[in-house]
């Protein structure tokens, strides 16, 4: 086919791009020789070296290995973006075994569908998460829980301070360590660096990385070694002129998303940059941090920059040092970008990218055209096509609105354990991406509507299915349905729409306080609204669309009345 995107190529950026073959633990270690001194992490204070991050890699490795942790073998790893989330991703990777990607937020249902779901049988955790898990643990197969907190990665004055600040926070949690309840710390102390090689093959299973869909059963994306390297490969070629060994990534993306494992923590590893990690979005610190440590590229969703750029006291801080910025998951307002980069002068690209694809496959060029409201071009290797949407099959006139498809060495293996909608959703080797998009004569994509319902706030993918679901299971509502309505500061929020059963009272905040004890705080509906009847077709379906639509005329009213 015509890749006619190529065009459009910044002239230093490969069109074609020769693999490497080694897994991305193997690629971390062939970087001490060049970088073992240099800083790979810096978390609140505290640094790790290259040697010293990968010594306690392997020294993890082992301590995994002796409790039975093998090829084939299912991790799952529920952190905040700190040091121990990385080593305990490269660890189980280099031993062959399947990392599972769990959201601190999640809730205890959360957890057993997707431990169950994947077969997880260890868990590494953070202290304060500890009895939300272990309320869940009983219906799981896990066996093996290794706990780790924050505190062992601090500097020592914080480590001092951190008893304190626990307790303040409310994250002060004793751990009743025995009978399967493992220290993180005591397996790395009390364990040699693994020695032997490794023998991962790039076609081996490393990822089952969990994604919703319209039905709302969440599903395992099966991503390879070579799937997530290639990845990492073609995101970094895009910046041709990135510092080896000498940039600093903001890693505050949270790791358990597809997009922060990618470009906030494989990313700056990969070319022996300094990650420096937040383990949670606090605006001030964020500030300091950037001013702090001069950070050169930051990952980031909308929201984020419109945060920065919302705050009160943004111009006292020198973010000066920002080259590069790169942002997806949702669209990019065009006037937040505008300002971000004129009061930095860094450049943002904005991108697109779904987790079956690990996850990027388009950008704006960085040395060519950046087309406002266009999710740009392929990247090196990816096919993209526009074609009908009702059999997927005839491919579409520039111009036309069509469903995007596309393929290359980052797309998924399979759906795990999912035949039938891995045969709907790869279709000889392309991917179809739920998403209606247009491309134009120059091969830029324009995303114009999503089949699927999904909503995006502040990055986070939301199913509304989902959270259909556990309105239903109020005992006061008859029928109910959430939706996805416009919010300038979240990209988009949840709306709940509810019919209350005959002769029943309810309130907003009883329906709130209901779905907050169910589901993972960013997926709270935030607005809710009782109706005697919801829109619907003539099957019975919900029309969301057109609730979402009535939601948007009557806040364009507002403004014109105003």
């Amino acid at each position: 086919m015509e890749r006619v995107w190529l065009e459009s190529y910044d002239s230093r950026v490969p069109q074609s791009i020769d693999y490497p073959e080694e897994c991305l633990p193997v690629l971390l270690e062939q970087n001490l020789s060049r970088y073992g001194g240099h800083t790979a992490t810096s978390f609140l204070g505290a640094q790790l070296t290259y040697s010293m991050l990968w010594n306690r890699i392997l020294k993890l490795a082992s301590g995994l290995r002796s409790l039975g942790v093998g090829p084939g073998s299912k991790v799952a790893i529920m952190l905040p973006n700190c040091p121990q989330a990385i080593m305990a991703y490269y660890a189980a990777l280099r031993l062959g075994a399947v990392v599972v990607l769990t959201n601190p937020l999640y809730v205890q249902r959360e957890m057993v569908h997707q431990w169950n779901d994947a077969e997880a049988e260890f868990l590494v955790v953070l202290d304060h998460l500890y009895p939300k898990v272990k309320e869940a643990l009983p219906r799981t197969a896990i066996k093996t829980l290794i706990v780790t907190t924050l505190k062992e990665e601090l500097p020592l004055f914080l480590r001092l301070l951190y008893p304190l600040n626990a307790r303040k926070n409310k994250l002060f949690t004793k751990v009743p360590y025995g009978d399967g309840v493992l220290s993180f710390k005591e397996l790395v102390d009390s364990h040699e660096p693994v020695s032997s090689p490794c023998q991962v093959k790039p076609d081996d299973l490393a990822l089952l990385q969990y994604t919703g869909g319209t039905t709302g059963v969440a599903k395992g994306v099966m991503l390879s070694h070579r799937n997530i390297q290639a990845n990492v490969v073609q995101v970094t070629s895009w910046f041709p002129d990135l510092n080896r060994g000498g940039e600093r990534f903001l890693s505050i993306l949270p790791f358990s998303h597809v997009f922060g494992m990618t470009v906030s923590m494989n990313m700056p590893l990969y070319t022996g940059s300094e990650a420096v990690l937040l383990p949670r979005f606090e605006i001030r610190r964020l500030l300091k941090t950037l001013q702090k440590k001069k950070v050169t590229l930051l990952p980031g969703v909308p929201t984020l920059f419109s945060a920065i750029m919302n705050h009160d006291k943004v111009r006292s801080y020198d973010m000066s040092s920002i080259r590069y910025c790169v942002t997806g998951s949702a669209p990019m307002p065009v006037e937040v970008l505008k300002q971000f980069e004129s009061m930095t002068g860094s450049v943002i690209i904005e991108g697109y990218g779904l987790t079956e694809a690990s996850p990027v496959t388009h950008c704006n060029p960085l040395g060519g055209t950046r087309k406002a409201g266009s999710i740009g071009i392929a990247l090196p290797d990816t096919d993209c096509r526009i074609v009908d949407l009702e059999k997927g099959e005839e491919e579409l006139s520039r111009g036309e609105n069509g469903e995007l498809v596309v393929r290359g060495p980052q797309v998924m293996q399979s759906y795990w354990k999912m035949e039938e909608e891995t045969a709907e959703t790869l279709k000889d080797g392309w991917l179809r991406t739920g998403d209606i998009a247009r491309m134009d004569e120059d091969g830029y994509v324009y995303v114009v509507d999503r089949i699927k319902d999904m909503i995006i706030t502040k990055g986070y993918n939301i199913y509304p299915r989902e959270i259909d679901e556990v309105l239903y299971e109020h005992p006061k509502i008859l029928d109910a349905v959430a939706v996805g309505v416009p919010d300038p500061h979240r990209g988009e929020t949840v709306k709940a729409y509810v019919v209350v059963k005959e002769g029943e009272k309810l309130e907003e905040n009883e329906v709130i306080s209901f779905c907050r004890e169910r589901l993972a705080a960013y997926k709270v509906p935030r607005l809710v609204e009782f109706r005697d009847a919801l829109p619907k077709n003539m099957v019975g379906k919900v029309l969301r669309k057109e609730l979402r639509k009535e939601y948007e005329n009557h806040m364009e009213s507002n403004e014109e009345s105003k």
